[in-house]
C-alpha cells in the first residue's frame, strides 16, 4: 500500500484569557521537547503553535495511534503548563496587535516582507503526505486531484471564528490564506517539466521568498517523494485527521490508476469552489467543479467523493473506516459545526475547552 504521513499543527491557549500564550524560553522549551506515537515537535510560524508529523505509515491503525500518541503527551505536558492545546484552524479569540513569530532566521524574514500578513497569520492546517513514485506521476496526481479539493476542506473545516465573532464561514482560515502571493488550488500542468518551469518563474520573482512560500492547496514536497495537500483545517479529533489522510491516499490511488480526465475544469470554478467549500462546510450547497456550472449538495458532493475513491479504499483496507467517519461527521458534525455548538453552550471558553477535551480524547 502507498505511505503516508499526517502534519498536524496546534494553537497554545492561556486558559485564563483564552487567547494565544506568548510562551517564555522555558516554557517554548518544555513543549518543543514533547515526543509522543512517533512524533515529535517543531516550532511553527507563530510562537504560539507547534506542530507535529507522524512517521512513515502504510496502516490507518499505526497512524490513529501516532496520532493519539503525540497529542495525548502534548495534553499531558501542557495541563503541567497550564495551557490548553487546541486543533483548530484559527483561534476564536486573538491579542490585539501583531502576532509574535517565532524567533528563527527564515520566520523572520517572511515576516519581514509581509509584516501586516504576519500579523495575522494566526492560521492552524493539516498537511498530508502521500507517496509517488516520481514528479511526473505526481503531476498527473495534482491534475487529478484539483476538483476534489474543495470537498475535504468542506469536510475539514473547522475555523468558523474569528477576532471574537463568527466569520461567516466554516473555513476562516481558507479565507485568510488568500493573501498570500501564491495560494489556491494548483494549477493544471503538461508534465513535471512544466510544474519545475512555472516554480523557477515564480521564485525568480520578488514576491515570492522560498519554495515553501508557494502554498497551493496541493504540491510536489520539495524533501519528500510525496504530493503534499495542504487544503485543510487543523482537527479536534485524531479521527477526522486520519479520515482526511485516508481519502487523500485513496484519491492519489485512484489517480495512479486512472487515465486524466480530459475535461479540465475552469479555474474561476475551481476558485468559486474553494471559496464555497471555505463558507459552507458541510451545511449549504457545494459547486461541482466538473459540471460547467450549477451547485449541488454537500452529501451529494461527499457521495460522488466516495464511489471515485471506493476501490482504493478497498484495496488498502479502509472503506470500513473511512466510511465510519464519514458516518460519524454527518451525524455529529465537522471542526465548525462542533465548534459552534459548543459557543452556543457556553461561549469560547466552552468552545476551547472542548476542543481542548478533543485533543487527546
Amino acid at each position: 500500500m502507498r505511505t503516508f504521513g499526517i502534519e498536524e499543527e496546534f494553537f497554545l491557549i492561556d486558559p485564563g484569557t483564552s487567547m494565544p500564550i506568548l510562551p517564555d524560553a522555558e516554557t517554548a522549551r518544555i513543549l518543543y521537547g514533547v515526543e509522543g506515537g512517533g512524533s515529535n515537535t517543531t516550532a511553527e510560524f507563530l510562537a504560539c503553535q507547534v506542530e507535529s508529523a507522524t512517521p512513515v505509515c502504510v496502516e490507518a491503525a499505526e497512524a490513529l495511534a501516532s496520532l493519539r500518541g503525540y497529542r495525548k503527551e502534548l495534553a499531558r505536558t501542557a495541563r503541567e503548563l497550564n495551557l490548553l492545546p487546541v486543533g483548530v484552524g484559527t483561534p476564536p479569540l486573538i491579542p490585539v496587535g501583531s502576532a509574535v513569530i517565532t524567533d528563527q532566521e527564515r520566520y523572520r524574514n517572511i515576516n519581514a516582507f509581509l509584516p501586516g500578513i504576519g500579523a495575522e497569520q494566526y492560521v492552524g492546517g493539516l498537511h498530508i503526505h502521500v507517496s509517488i513514485p516520481d514528479a511526473d506521476t505526481g503531476v498527473h496526481v495534482l491534475n487529478s486531484l484539483r476538483p476534489w479539493l474543495p470537498v475535504l476542506s468542506a469536510l475539514g473545516a473547522n475555523s468558523p471564528f474569528w477576532r471574537g465573532g463568527d466569520s461567516g464561514f466554516a473555513s476562516w482560515r481558507s479565507i485568510q490564506y488568500r493573501k498570500w502571493s501564491v495560494q489556491g488550488i494548483q494549477p493544471h500542468f503538461l508534465d513535471a517539466a512544466d510544474y519545475h518551469r512555472r516554480l523557477a518563474f515564480m521564485l525568480s520573482s520578488d514576491v515570492v521568498l522560498d519554495a515553501g512560500h508557494i502554498g497551493w492547496a496541493a504540491r510536489l514536497s520539495g524533501r519528500y517523494p510525496t504530493v503534499e495537500i495542504r487544503m485543510v483545517d487543523a482537527q479536534m479529533r485524531p479521527e477526522d485527521s486520519l479520515l482526511i489522510a485516508l481519502l487523500a491516499r485513496a484519491l492519489v490511488d485512484t489517480a495512479l490508476h486512472r487515465p486524466e480526465d480530459p475535461s479540465i475544469p475552469a479555474p474561476e470554478a475551481l476558485d468559486l469552489a474553494y471559496w464555497q467549500g471555505a463558507k459552507h462546510g458541510m451545511t449549504g450547497n457545494q459547486l461541482d467543479p466538473r459540471s460547467g456550472g450549477g451547485t449541488v449538495s454537500t452529501d451529494h458532493r461527499v457521495s460522488s467523493l466516495l464511489e471515485y475513491v471506493v476501490r482504493a479504499l478497498e484495496d488498502n483496507g479502509d472503506r470500513e473506516l473511512v466510511e465510519a467517519g464519514l458516518a460519524r461527521i454527518k451525524s455529529e458534525g465537522n471542526g465548525a459545526i462542533r465548534q459552534r455548538r459548543s459557543f452556543a453552550e457556553g461561549g469560547f471558553d466552552r468552545v476551547l475547552a472542548d476542543a481542548a477535551t478533543e485533543v487527546s480524547a
